[in-house]
């Protein structure tokens, strides 16, 4: 509340209170002078008028006050033993709008997007710097938030922009910066202490990054496809996606700016970036940065017990940029998301059929292709992301309006919306499914066990499954019995719908994860062993009578061939196999009516 408005506050009371004084002090009727806003129903909204022209979504009030000329601010760290071979001191820049309000001594929260992204690229074509409010992000905090007494900030990772220091991907100096803009943030004498980190891809991945350092100034995060451990990113259970080879080189753009810092960006941990990759893909159980590198950049488990605050998780099932298995997987047994929540944080999710975008980023889901999202494009952009958004952000860094339900808004693949307690959903039942039932298709050696890799494809098919829709919601498992042929090797499944060939979801594993999870162990040849796969989350229908088709290849999508070539082939016994769908059974109640543009307005 403003100055003004407290004065105004304080001698309505007086006023009041010069009648007889009963009624003034101490009694449970009296309503709080600054009242609680009421919020519309989220079951409602879908009745409301909402802005639809933009590229981004608003809320639906807009607030009184106006931004002030960006300010900026250089925060120098203490890096000493942080890098091998790096400089000892290195220094934060950031930028940051405040709302007119604290003209007036109002304190605020602040809003953070924290990234390595500004200023990036070659001179000429570079992105804006974070002096100007980034397109899209930054726009997004801008336009909603700071008209309602927000701060917006923009902070460049070490060794990006103004930032000096080793560009440390995801590293231990990198989080050092992200914890350093945090609590600068949280301190001023503008602030009222609570910091949000807000973003997508990367910039979600920073608000897991700083969640890791535990600082008491951070009280919510939205990390929006964003990443929580760098090798399960890069390697499905093994199977190495094409980008894992060239991580930290598509970042030359951040540290490469072409001044004399160049030198102080490159230390050693910048080196052994660019050998992880490869080390992994080629050496698999022997790789010698598996208990280093990688458990560096792993946050999501760090930030376990660590941080104190609460989780606003935004994912697309169909991202394979960031894939939903950074959200809903983790070590054998682990559902990041559900484990949060077992452990008492306050967790809200939003989970659509999109890609790696927003929620409200209209103009690329309307990209999507068939099996790829596309059947759910009619109903898929969420209109009132801003101000789902905004009734978190007032709760959790005002304490202002009543506490948001902590629920999961999900998005089935043909476009309805419902909303769970969690996701996957407590309820759900295993069917489970013995692939002998089913008829294999494709490369057979000498009539025995169909061969997979070297080229070779294999294709299983399972009629009807269930004489009644089944409604798929969570993680799919396929225990596949496969032999190796060489202590390598990888099995890619797509799964479709047999009627329609509509894709449902996949699975990737290299044979020596095949105990699940992040630990490789060396196979030997002959030997028969279980790959215990997991689709990535699917939430789709299968209508009654139709079966499934499994096409079983060595790599599909962006992931990588094995790297011991045509020679690691697996044989695959899928008749000793079984698959486990979760199912749930709904009856319309909980679906979700989300607000939508006039669908014959074309």
């Amino acid at each position: 509340m403003s100055g003004m408005k407290q004065l105004a506050a304080t001698l309505i009371i007086l006023l009041i209170c010069s009648a007889p004084l009963s009624g003034c002090f101490g009694n449970e009727d009296v309503v709080s002078v600054e009242e609680q806003p009421t919020y519309p129903e989220i079951w409602d909204r879908h009745n409301l008028e909402w802005n639809t022209t933009h590229t981004h979504t608003f809320v639906l009030e807009k607030g009184p006050f106006s931004a002030l000329d960006v300010q900026e601010a250089t925060i120098e760290v203490d890096t000493t033993g942080v890098w091998e071979g790096g400089p000892t001191s290195a220094e934060v820049h950031l930028s940051y709008w405040l709302p007119s309000n604290t003209e007036l001594g109002d304190k605020v929260p602040v809003i953070a997007i924290i990234s390595p992204y500004f200023s990036y690229g070659q001179p000429g074509s570079e992105s804006s710097p974070t002096n100007v409010v980034g397109a899209g992000r930054g726009e997004f905090i801008f336009d909603n938030f700071i008209p309602h007494g927000y701060a917006l900030a923009q902070v460049a990772v070490f060794a990006t922009e103004e930032s000096t220091g080793c560009f440390d991907y995801r590293g231990d100096g990198e989080g050092l910066s992200i914890h350093t803009a945090v609590e600068w943030l949280g301190t001023q004498n503008w602030s009222n202490g609570h910091v949000a980190i807000y973003g997508k891809s990367y910039e979600g991945a920073t608000a897991w990054e700083a969640a890791a350092q535990g600082s008491q100034y951070l009280k919510t995060i939205v990390p929006i496809s964003g990443t929580t451990a760098l090798g399960p990113l890069l390697y499905k259970n093994g199977s190495a996606e094409a980008r894992s080879q060239v991580m930290h080189s598509n970042y030359g753009g951040s540290i490469l700016d072409y001044d004399l810092d160049d030198i102080d960006n490159m230390c050693g941990d910048v080196l052994e970036g660019f050998l992880a990759g490869p080390t992994r893909y080629l050496l698999g159980e022997y790789d010698p940065y598996m208990d280093s590198y990688y458990d560096e950049r792993s946050h999501i488990d760090k930030a376990l017990g660590k941080y104190n605050g609460s989780i606003y998780w935004v994912q697309g099932l169909q991202d394979w940029n960031v894939d939903p298995h950074q959200v809903f997987g983790g070590p054998p047994g682990v559902n990041w998301y559900q484990e949060y929540i077992n452990n008492g944080y306050e967790v809200s999710g939003m989970i659509g059929q999109w890609e790696h975008n927003y929620p409200d980023q209209w103009t690329k889901h309307n990209e999507q292709e068939s099996g790829y999202g596309g059947e759910a494009i009619h109903n898929m952009t969420r209109w009132d992301w801003a101000q789902d958004l905004f009734e978190w952000m007032e709760y959790y860094l005002k304490g202002v309006g009543p506490k948001p339900l902590l629920h999961t808004q999900v998005q089935r693949n043909d476009g309805e919306w419902r909303i769970e307690k969690t996701w996957p959903p407590e309820d759900v039942e295993k069917l489970r499914l013995d692939m002998n039932n089913c008829n294999n298709d494709g490369a057979f050696t000498g009539g025995g066990a169909p061969v997979v890799g070297g080229g070779r494809v294999v294709t299983v098919l399972c009629p009807s499954i269930s004489e009644s829709e089944l409604h798929i919601s969570g993680l799919v498992t396929f225990h596949l019995a496969a032999v190796p042929t060489f202590d390598g090797g990888q099995v890619f499944v797509e799964m479709q719908d047999l009627e329609t060939g509509l894709r449902l979801g996949h699975a990737t594993m290299d044979i020596r994860y095949h105990a699940g999870g992040y630990e490789a162990q060396t196979v030997t040849p002959g030997q028969t062993l279980t790959m215990m796969m997991e689709f990535q989350a699917i939430d789709a229908v299968l209508p009654a009578g139709h079966g499934l088709r499994f096409i079983l290849s060595e790599t599909g999508e962006d992931y990588l061939a094995p790297a011991c070539g045509p020679s690691c082939t697996v044989h695959v016994l899928s008749s000793m196999s079984t698959l486990e769908l979760p199912i749930i059974q709904r009856d319309g109640s909980n679906v979700l009516i989300t607000p939508q543009p006039n669908q014959n307005s074309d």
